[in-house]
């Protein structure tokens, strides 16, 4: 009854370590995403920025 209480509980373990890992990975892929984002937006201005830049010279 010992070794099926303590198997169970490093099972629960392994199993809350594996959703912790995986909630984890969730959140630096938002992450990631969001700063993918926010990059692009960066891109996009610095470039708006350029063509302005270019077509008051001429």
């Amino acid at each position: 009854m010992i070794i099926t209480e303590s198997c169970s509980n490093s099972e629960s373990r392994s199993k809350r370590r594996i959703y912790f890992q995986q909630r984890r990975l969730e959140m630096l892929s938002f992450y990631k995403d969001s700063l993918e984002r926010r990059i692009a937006a960066v891109r996009a201005s610095i470039k708006v920025l350029q063509d302005q830049i270019e077509r008051d010279k001429n």
